[in-house]
């Protein structure tokens, strides 16, 4: 759930980085950040009634893998590869972020649901504020490549910022 969150933001700041390698446009640009959050909002209540029928645990765990396996879109190597792979993600943050509170709240007794509620709130508050202070320190977030090593290395630092962000807050 936290990475759903924060993967909302962080694109928007490695648009510059992304104009820079895709040699991407204003609207290529929008598409970066409204892919994900198109496809999220309008999929959110799906993905919650797709739970109630078909099981929560199942379609989360579905949501899961189609959000990890759509984070590929980190070695696109054109526009719309990045665009489609964005909303690819979108997709199953979609069935995550719902079904994430509402499997809480099934698997927590009464007297503790409130602090339950209160922490999964505060983890999604914590990639928002994340996000921001995240991109002042990232060696990827400004425009051009890092240098200081890679997880990848038969393409080190070519894939976009955002999924190096992500890799790296996962890795600390």
């Amino acid at each position: 759930m936290f990475m759903v969150a924060l993967d909302n933001l962080v694109v928007s700041t490695a648009l510059r980085t992304f104009a820079a390698e895709f040699q991407a446009d204003t609207t290529d640009l929008q598409w970066f950040v409204n892919a994900y959050v198109l496809s999220f909002a309008c999929l959110l209540l799906t993905g919650a009634a797709l739970g109630d029928r078909f099981g929560r645990r199942r379609l989360f765990v579905l949501g899961i893998a189609a959000f990890t396996l759509a984070s590929a879109c980190a070695f696109a190597d054109t526009s719309g590869e990045l665009i489609a792979g964005r909303a690819a993600q979108g997709v199953g943050a979609a069935a995550v972020m719902p079904l994430s509170l509402t499997l809480l709240a099934q698997a927590v007794p009464d007297r503790l649901r409130s602090l339950a509620l209160g922490l999964w709130s505060a983890v999604s508050g914590l990639a928002v504020a994340l996000d921001r202070s995240w991109a002042a320190r990232s060696p990827t977030a400004s425009a051009g490549s890092g240098s200081s090593g890679s997880t990848c290395p038969s393409r080190p630092w070519t894939a976009p910022p955002a999924f190096w962000q992500t890799a790296e807050f996962r890795l600390e």
